[in-house]
């Protein structure tokens, strides 16, 4: 037995409006849920709201966090919080966190794996998109889990105001922390990732970077090397890298067909220095990367979605989860509903979907591979189960 849905309010956050939030999913359901995930906007009393929501579900196995948009089955909002609910006997839940990404996210990620049950098969991750190192975060993840169990899930956002994430735990609102929902049981789950850009120009070796800080590209300060990628253009850095973000071109970084991207956040003018969203390791290659059209977008999130189907080995779709960059949502602009409709029509447009527009997105590159934290690409996750 599987059931799933999604409900969507724009009210001013209280308990009050958590309470009806909370009742309408149960409603919906037929009964309290399993597992929850709620993902809204920042704002005033959310943590009123959270308790409220939290209070009627009465399932400890809720996570979340705020965004850049909220995707549901009804497709995509803003400033509105949306919660999905599964009742099931074919999956066990069961949530965990940690805090002080900001101090060490590789020991962060370690200790949340721990927390985890043995037979965990599948992860959905949500961190602080501001602090700590997501990077760092999932590859100590993946130093406990390894690539049997699949990760996916992404970074906490707050409307592109860039001050402060938070995400949720049960009725407890943290910062600086990641949350993970882990499931165990008979299902199968499937991931696709693409991204819509590809590589563009001359590659270039990696001579100095420290984190996600790039100082030299092929000896020469990166700044430099990336202004004369762009042209007329480099004078709308950082901003135009939402549009030619780095490729990591290196086999091991591959998505198939495309590079892991990495959007620019800042440029240092001192030292000629790029800071990215994610690492880009010392000694890796680089190159630009173009292509980031509407049209190619829509095209990257569909493959993304048929991939993901295929990776559930003929079982059968049961549930959508959408974590998708904000970079990409600001280039769809108007499109960006429809992203979500030709997820659902190449899944299933009669199931449930949840997600959000993230600040970094987790996903394998490919299937039965590790996680990697990701920028600017559309992720899809699907669960599925056996006929």
């Amino acid at each position: 037995m599987f059931n799933a849905t999604t409900v969507v309010t724009n009210q001013p956050y209280s308990r009050e409006a958590g309470l009806r939030l909370g009742r309408d999913l149960v409603s919906r359901l037929g009964r309290n849920p399993d597992a929850c995930w709620l993902f809204c906007a920042p704002g005033a009393r959310m943590e009123e709201f959270v308790g409220g929501v939290y209070e009627t579900v009465k399932t400890p196995n809720l996570v979340g966090c705020t965004t850049d948009g909220e995707i549901s089955t009804s497709g995509f909002s803003v400033s509105s919080a949306v919660l999905a609910g599964i009742v099931t006997d074919r999956v066990r839940f069961r949530v965990a966190s940690v805090t002080g990404l900001r101090t060490d996210s590789e020991r962060a990620g370690r200790e949340l794996a721990k927390k985890l049950p043995v037979d965990t098969r599948h992860v959905q991750l949500l961190s602080d998109g501001l602090t700590g190192n997501g990077c760092a975060l999932v590859r100590g993840i993946n130093h406990s889990l390894g690539p049997r169990v699949v990760i996916s899930g992404g970074t906490a956002g707050d409307a592109r105001m860039f001050k402060q994430t938070w995400q949720f735990e049960g009725n407890r609102v943290l910062t600086d922390s990641a949350v993970a929902i882990a499931m165990s049981g008979n299902f199968e789950v499937g991931t696709g990732v693409r991204s819509g850009w590809f590589p563009a120009g001359a590659t270039k070796k990696v001579t100095r970077s420290r984190g996600n800080v790039v100082y030299e590209l092929d000896g020469e300060p990166a700044l430099s090397v990336y202004r004369g990628y762009l042209g007329p253009l480099a004078n709308r850095l950082p901003a135009v890298g939402v549009q030619f973000p780095f490729g990591l071109v290196d086999e091991m970084f591959r998505l198939g067909e495309d590079p892991i991207l990495r959007a620019p956040m800042a440029i240092g003018e001192s030292d000629g220095s790029v800071t990215f969203a994610g690492e880009i390791p010392e000694g890796s290659t680089v190159c630009l990367t173009t292509g980031g059209t509407v049209e190619k977008l829509m095209d990257a999130s569909r493959e993304a979605a048929r991939r993901a189907v295929e990776a559930l080995k003929g079982t059968k779709p049961q549930m959508i989860f959408f974590y998708s960059c904000m970079a990409r949502k600001i280039l769809l602009g108007s499109r960006t509903g429809a992203e979500i409709e030709n997820i659902r029509n190449t899944v299933g447009d009669n199931l449930p979907a949840i997600g959000f527009y993230t600040y970094g997105e987790f996903c394998p590159n490919v299937s039965g591979a590790e996680c990697h934290l990701h920028n600017e690409t559309a992720t899809v996750t699907v669960l599925g189960l056996p006929y």
